[in-house]
Order: C-alpha cells, then structure tokens, then sequence
C-alpha cells in the first residue's frame, strides 16, 4: 500500500515543502528511507519503531521503504518524523489517510511522546503561504508556530494524536490560539536613572539609539562603560511587526525561543566573550546556523573588550555591517541570513587602561599602546559612525543624590525621532539613518547655508575618508530628528563631527 503525508523541511532560513511517501509491499523486510536523508533522519526509523512498540504496535514484517520528496534536496533534522510515523500507520490502515491541507511536524521520542524542534516559524510561514489548512507540531511549539494566522494543533503524545485522527468529531487535541504580545514583555530591568554622570555619553547613545548607528567607547577600567552598554536595550525604539517575524524566525532556527514568549517583542541584545571564533560569530558549522550578528538582528550587539577580539575574527564583520546580510558557503548549500543590527564596543585605551587618564598613571610603553590600538584595523574603525570618550566619574557626580534622567524619557524621544524616519522612509527598505544608502544622502539629508561650510571646513581640516563623511552626514541627520528639525543645521553638524575625534587623539589618523 502506498500513502503521501505532507511535511516541511528546512535549510538555513530557506522551509521547502516535503512529500513524505510511505509504500508497504512484498520482500525482504526491511525499514528504508531515502531521498537525501542526514543521519538524523535515518536515525528515525529506531525512533519510530520504538515509539510504536510503546503504542503497542509492531511494525510489519514486510519492505517499507519511506521516500522524502524532492529527492535532490538533502533532509536535515528530526522535523519528518512524526509525518513517516504517520504514513507507515496510514499504509497498515491503523488510521485513514490525511487530506493534503494538512501537514505534521514533530520529533517522535521512544516512549512515544513528541518533542520540540527548531525551526517551526519558518516552516509554519510556508504552510500558510501553501494553502496548509492544518498545521500539527509538537506541543511546546505550538504558540510559536500561531503566530502565522492559520489553526496550529499543539501534539504532546502519539496516542492523543491517533485519537484525533481517528475521531475528529472527538478531538482532544487543543487548537492554538494567536499569541499576542503581554506588556510585561517590553519591561526593561536596567536604567539609565542608575547611571551617574556621563552626559555626553549618554547623550551619544541616545543619537546611536534614535538612528541605529555604530558607536565605540573608549575610556579607562571603572569609568561605566559596560554599564551604559546594557541600558541601550532600555532606549532602543520598540519593534515592528516586520521586525519581530523576522528576529523570531532566526531565534526560532537556533532553538533560542523561550516557550513562554513565542514572539520577540523587544530587541535582542548579544554581548558574545572575546574568545568567540569566527563561526560564532557570524555563523557556520556544517549545516550552517546563525551567528551572533544574525541573533542581534534587529538589536544590539555589544563586543566589550573590542582589542582583546582576535583580529581576524573582527575583521570578517566588516562586509556584513555594511551589507547587513552575511552569506555562508558549505558544501551542503549556501546559507544567507540577515544581520542589520548596531554595533557598539567598548575598549580601554591600552593594556593597563589608563593612557590618557587625569589622574592616574599610564604604565605602557609608546609601543604597547601603538601595538594595543592597531588590533582595531583603520577599516573597521571607521565603520563606527559615534567615537565615545568615557571619561572618569567625578566624586561629586556619584554622591549627588538627584536621579539621572530615566530610559523611558530618553526612549521617548528616540522613539519619536525613529517614527519620523519611518514616515521619511516609507516605501523605501530604508529603516533607520544609519542604513541610508550613499547615492540617497542628498536626497534625505538636506543641509542649509552654514551646515554646507562647516562640514566642508571639517572634512578639509581633518583629511575625513569618504565613509566618514557619509557618516558624519547620517549621524548630523539623527540629531536634527532628535532636535525636530527637517533640516541640517550648523550645529548638528558640529554635534556629529566631535562624535569623530578619538580616532584622531588615539590611533592618530585622520578619520
């Protein structure tokens, strides 16, 4: 007898639809699966006959040979089991066969249960785009895959789930509903009331936060720099439905998903170690996974101790910051996953930390220091559209009693600087100023009279490469959104351009 059950299949980022074709004939006994199988999905056949054995069922002593389709598309995962499992039941007429509309996803476990997998919102999008009616997934998947709109069916064990099939006039399996985002998930835990001192700099994080630019810190051991960085997430403007799919799709893939909340409501921060390898973080492996630029998509990717980075491992990040896109090349496929995120690092000035400091001594050569600042190449600096100084905290400053100003003021303004690029940008693909394409900048940053002279003035003075003009221009625009203005003015052009300084006062070049 032969049967066809409909599955979903995944490769990076890429779902495909699976046929998953089920005949039982005369021969040999034996349990085949073909059709590109990985060694995870031929590892399903002991699943299965163990979790049908706990079902007391037994496989018959017959051939039964289980073909993926398309054939020329390799299978990973354990995503196709409960869909084989299903087929060979069909074909032994233990259940009756499956309308086409409906499709199983799921891990079988020996004893008969069904577990979670990776993956599901982005094949769950795929059945909806495919006319899939039904969508049956592993129980702890289920408010993540209901996100799509279409009737998601939460499976926690095969004998529920025959059950159902059997009598679907009975069913005891619980339909779905759309999970809608809590408050609760948009609550930030630290604030910038908490941080003492440090106006300029917070002032600089806030334009950062308003238009998604690139922004380095530098400044001695103690002065606050770690801590400024873990409150950006408190400012960050909050996300799009676009934006939330997105980042949960990748989340999803990497089995990052908390169970309890299905959906990224707020933007991720990642703050990976300064031992990470490359395929950290930008992805890879051998069915390539994302990395920690693609799981701060949307968000924030924090790198502290940026010269203690291995050089190398910095260096790869430079094409995908400036395509937010990095594309991964294995002899299984090719692999692109987006990574439009913002950067911010932060680094002392030298190896002991205190070059520069008012007050302390520097223990480092010329040379250390020289040797120190280069494992930040002059291409990846200049990627960084704010350059921050953070300079010690002043007694007086940590006594005061008065409360900084909090995350939820500050985030006003940058939410309603970040909606008035929404408005500028509408249909464009552009979503932030930092993400304005070079070839648009006159189009979207216009300048009067005395902004004109004063940038031509900093960037003949200064000897400013061509990116860091585009950049100066990006940033001057976020501090006219911040200041209502549609037009840049003088001062936000000066604003911008002492954002652009350290480079100048540590490595000594000339932007």
């Amino acid at each position: 007898m032969f049967t066809q059950i409909k599955s979903l299949g995944l490769f990076g980022l890429n779902a495909f639809p699976v046929d998953v074709e089920v005949s039982i004939g005369r021969g040999k006994p034996q349990f085949e699966i073909v059709g590109l199988p990985d060694a995870s999905v031929r590892e399903s056949r002991e699943r299965i006959r163990s979790a049908l054995a706990s079902l007391s069922i037994a496989l018959p002593a017959r051939q039964i040979t289980v073909n993926l389709a398309p054939a020329d598309v390799k299978k990973v995962g354990t995503m196709h089991d409960l869909a084989i499992l299903l087929g060979i039941l069909v074909c032994m007429e233990r259940i009756p066969p499956q309308p086409e509309n409906r499709c199983f996803l799921g891990e079988v476990s020996l004893s008969g249960h069904v577990r979670s997998i990776s993956g599901v919102l982005p094949m769950a999008l795929l059945a909806a785009q495919s006319g899939i009616r039904e969508l049956f997934v592993p129980e702890e998947n289920a408010a993540e895959a209901s996100a799509v709109g279409i009737p998601i069916y939460g499976v926690h064990c095969l004998s529920d789930l025959l059950t159902h099939l059997e009598d679907t006039a009975r069913p005891i399996l619980r339909q779905q509903p759309t999970y809608v985002p809590q408050p609760e998930d948009y609550q930030d835990t630290l604030d910038f009331a908490d941080v003492k001192g440090q106006q300029n700099a917070k002032y600089a994080l806030e334009i950062a936060a308003a238009g998604g630019h690139n922004a380095l810190m530098i400044g001695s051991p103690g002065s606050g720099k770690s801590m400024l960085a873990k409150r950006i997430p408190s400012i960050l403007p909050e996300m799009t439905a676009a934006e939330s799919m997105e980042t949960t799709q990748i989340y999803s893939i990497a089995g990052l998903l908390d169970s309890g909340k299905p959906l990224m409501t707020k933007r991720p921060f990642r703050a990976p170690h300064h031992t990470i390898s490359g395929a950290g973080l930008v992805g890879g492996g051998t069915i390539p996974r994302p990395g920690e630029i693609s799981l701060a998509h949307n968000g924030l990717l924090f790198l502290d101790e940026l010269a203690e980075f291995d050089h190398r491992t910095l260096e790869i990040m430079r094409q995908p910051l400036e395509d937010r896109r990095v594309t991964i090349t294995r002899a299984s496929g090719t692999v692109s996953y987006p990574c439009s995120f913002m950067l911010v690092g932060a680094m002392n000035p030298c190896p002991c930390g205190y070059y520069g400091h008012p007050k302390r001594q520097c223990t480092c050569t010329d040379r250390q220091v020289r040797q120190y600042l280069n494992r930040i190449s002059g291409p990846l600096l200049d990627r960084f559209d704010l350059h921050i100084e953070v300079e010690p905290v002043s007694f007086d400053s940590l006594s005061a009693r008065a409360k900084a100003e909090s995350s939820a003021a500050i985030r006003e303004r940058v939410q309603a600087a970040r909606e008035w690029q929404n408005q500028r940008f509408s249909g464009t693909g552009i979503f932030c100023n930092a993400a304005i394409p070079a070839g648009m900048l006159q189009d979207f940053c216009p300048m009067d009279d005395g902004a004109v002279t004063l940038l031509r003035a900093v960037f003949d003075k200064l000897g400013l490469s061509a990116r860091a003009y585009d950049r100066i221009l990006k940033v001057a625009r976020t501090i006219a959104d911040l200041d209502g203005s549609d037009i840049i003015r003088k001062q936000h052009i000066a604003s911008a351009a002492q954002f652009r300084s350290l480079d100048r006062k540590y490595w000594g070049t000339g932007g």
